[in-house]
């Protein structure tokens, strides 16, 4: 990282992508020391027959562009086909002690891991091992453990075919504690779309944005999350559709977008305004944002219907599809406008602004990220949204829908092929009947629960199949202290990151292929899918020399463990799944045949093959059988009270990272460079506080535990953010979020609305 003296903030004028796009892989990609192999995966990446990126989980079109990648795609790209190394040398020149120091960007800038690792107490660092002693040491230590208090957390980029072994193999050997990604950040779509619609996931097709008439966006930050998204915003608005944005930071990718492929505007310095309305509300106020246009929308259509004119609702759709309309639109009729305005943090003026697009639109798709799934009442905020999809029947029709926006490239498709510790999700009458056992029944532990144990000391064991899982969680200084007594620890990695340098009693490393490698097995090289955003599934095929000849697939990783843990089971053919991948694409289909029908025959096709939504047919599968309104608990999210002195916090990821991969100190969009230690601070708050720009601060935690959480050493930044909301980067900031302060029923750690305040130096 930068000294404190290379710090420059300094307003970025530029549009999203663009020249500044390039310079941001140009100053990525050399460092990575990168060769052929890069460019050739670049292009031939989110094309048909290509690789798919292991970045967002944006939909792959069926005709792509010339370069379908974005900036922080090339950035993964390098980051994994980087030719930079962790050999075992290193490993001898370092203690894990030392390591526990580094950055997160510097560990991982260390290089790929080339061998399998086990941490050796008495020196206090990592020895290579063999493949065969690695899976006989943890085979053993898995047959002292309790099952039910094993952990089988996954990350969002392994493959379909990987997540349903290592979901078979968790299963097998009798745990249900199968956490994943997902937890740490839209299980409450996962939740709430579910109990609201029947569905957990997006209604709407990457087509439906060449059908729809406006997009309402909430909480989700296109430039960074998901840039190649941005060419899909510039169609419509090149169609004249409306885009109204919800957000308590002015992100520059909602504002104005450079296309990197379009010549005029390359070398003109041109760009397309994104957003035509642009709303900053307060953390946690989208509810009641929502809440206003819904009392616009409700107020016009008692008025319409009055006086005998069209109504403005659709009410064949409400009384054929929905329930507990009235319920809903009698507390809306009940709001009021005063309560609103002080939650959402607008004004009735730019509300009604929003309404007129809404009220106006036959065909509305309504975006969103973790800016609403990431609160204590996050499932509130998803309600008020399906609600007001419901209200004009933007359900089930061409142009329109819900559509959530993933981060990883496959976290939706994991949940699609097992990974889930919900019972009733799983598919156990269909494991029994293929694989002749009895899966575990019992509900398992998500990713909240899987911390209390880690942190009290009755978790016997932890599996990592990829993740930065320590880094990524909130409690940080109780959960490093549970991590390292943990009685044994697997993590399968590409690189070297904060969770593996407190071992357990045991630890091992076990280094994998990319996604973007050659996967040769005993059939030839393999192919591997994953489902995007959409519910679209698409093969995946890595032609790049892997960076070591010691590595494994996945598959092979996970197939290692269980026969090393689990008795022989003749319906269960490990060794013929790991020669031939297309194999377990077979098994997938035969668990899942309505969503996996002709599988393998499938796979290639441009575009991919959508896996099926009874929802966008209008088939709710719900408990009541239909689509269902649901009247807030909160008119705010964040689920605490303002407080003299008390911040919200909204916890950020840089146009240089994605999740807990730091890939340089570069936030190009706001302005900062040479450091991630920043508090972005309204003007009007820095003055109450008699603050001011570049003065240090330390963080502090305000929720009603009284647990000292501290964060020192951050620098004030003034920035365009809403009174009585500050800005700072995860996972930094995560230490100051209780491992309670959650969403209620999705157990979403609520980082988009923490309770803070600001110490100043004594």
């Amino acid at each position: 990282m930068a000294d404190r003296d290379d710090v420059i903030i300094k307003d970025y004028e530029g549009a999203a992508g663009g020249w500044g796009s390039m310079e941001g892989m140009a100053h990525v990609l050399p460092k990575e020391k990168i060769g052929p192999d890069t460019l050739d995966a670049l292009r031939r990446q989110n094309k048909p027959e290509g690789v798919m990126c292991v970045s967002c989980a944006w939909g792959k079109p069926a005709k792509p562009h010339i370069a379908e990648f974005c900036e922080n795609g090339a950035k993964a790209t390098a980051w994994e086909l980087t030719t930079l190394r962790t050999t075992p040398d290193f490993f001898r020149e370092h203690t894990v002690s030392e390591l526990q120091g580094w950055r997160d960007h510097d560990l991982e800038q260390a290089g790929r891991l080339t061998h399998p690792m086990k941490y050796d107490a008495a020196t206090d660092r990592y020895v290579a091992v063999s493949w065969q002693e690695a899976f006989d040491g943890i085979g053993a230590r898995m047959n002292k453990a309790d099952a039910k208090k094993v952990v089988f957390y996954a990350s969002g980029r392994a493959s379909l075919e990987t997540s349903y072994m290592y979901s078979l193999l968790a299963r097998l050997y009798g745990s249900h504690n199968l956490p994943d990604s997902s937890n740490m950040c839209h299980e409450t779509t996962s939740v709430g779309l579910k109990n609201a619609t029947g569905s957990p996931v997006a209604t709407i097709q990457m087509d439906d944005y060449e059908l729809c008439d406006a997009i309402f966006c909430f909480g989700q930050n296109v430039g960074t999350n998901s840039p190649r998204m941005l060419h899909t915003l510039k169609a419509a608005r090149k169609r004249g559709v409306e885009i109204v944005n919800f957000n308590p930071l002015r992100e520059r990718g909602w504002e104005r977008f450079t296309d990197p492929q379009n010549p005029v505007q390359m070398a003109t310095g041109g760009s397309t305004q994104i957003s035509t309305q642009y709303h900053q509300v307060k953390a946690g106020g989208d509810i009641s944002a929502v809440l206003g246009i819904a009392k616009i929308a409700i107020a016009a259509d008692d008025a319409a219907r009055a006086a005998g004119r069209e109504p403005i609702l659709d009410h064949h759709f409400i009384g054929q599809h929905t329930v507990r309309f009235e319920e809903f639109a009698e507390y809306v009729r009940k709001a009021e406008w005063d309560d609103i305005l002080r939650e959402s943090g607008l004004t009735r003026e730019a509300i009604e602004d929003a309404a007129r697009v809404y009220l106006k639109s036959k065909a509305l798709i309504i975006v969103y990220g973790m800016g609403i799934t990431q609160h204590r009442y996050g499932m509130d905020s998803l309600y008020m949204i399906v609600n007001l999809l419901l209200m004009r029947g933007h359900i089930g029709r061409p142009g329109a829908g819900p559509g959530p926006v993933r981060g990883h490239s496959n976290v939706q498709g994991q949940r699609t092929v097992g990974i889930t510790e919900k019972p009733e999700l799983a598919p156990n009458a269909r494991l029994k009947q293929l694989y002749d056992f009895t899966p575990p029944d019992w509900k398992g532990w998500d990713t909240v629960e899987s911390c209390r144990h880690i942190i009290d000391g009755t978790c016997d064991g932890f599996i990592q199949l990829g993740g930065n899982f320590l880094r990524a969680t909130p409690e940080h200084e109780k959960m490093v202290k549970g991590w390292a007594k943990l009685p044994f620890q697997v993590h399968i990695a590409t690189k070297l990151n904060k969770s593996h340098l407190h071992p357990g009693e045991d630890c091992w490393i076990l280094p994998c292929l990319g996604r973007m490698e050659r996967d040769m097995q005993a059939s030839g090289p393999q192919a591997v899918t994953m489902e995007d955003s959409f519910s679209h599934i698409y093969g995946s095929l890595g032609k790049a020399t892997p960076a070591s000849h010691h590595l494994l697939s996945e598959p092979a990783i996970v197939a290692g463990i269980a026969k090393a843990a689990l008795e022989p089971n003749e319906n269960v053919p490990w060794d013929a799944w790991v020669d031939d991948y297309s194999l377990v694409r077979d098994a997938i289909e035969d668990t899942y045949p309505d969503k996996f029908s002709n599988f393998n025959e499938r796979m290639w096709q441009p575009g991919g093959f959508w896996k099926g939504n009874p929802a966008a047919h209008r088939k709710w599968e719900t408990e009541s059988g239909k689509a269902e309104f649901n009247a807030p608990r909160a008119m705010n999210a964040a689920g605490f009270d303002d407080a003299p002195g008390r911040l919200r916090l909204v916890t950020l990821r840089s146009n240089d990272q994605f999740n807990t991969t730091i890939y340089g100190y570069h936030d190009r969009f706001r302005g900062i460079h040479g450091t991630r230690e920043v508090v972005m601070m309204n003007q009007a708050d820095m003055t109450a506080m008699g603050l001011f720009d570049g003065d240090i601060v330390s963080l502090v935690s305000d929720a009603d535990d009284q647990v000292e959480r501290v964060v020192d050493g951050l620098r004030v930044v003034p920035y365009n953010i809403p009174e009585g909301c500050v800005g700072g980067y995860y996972p930094e900031l995560n230490v100051l979020i209780s491992l309670e302060h959650h969403a209620l029923e999705s157990h979403v750690p609520a980082g988009k609305s923490v309770p803070v305040r600001v110490r100043k130096p004594a």
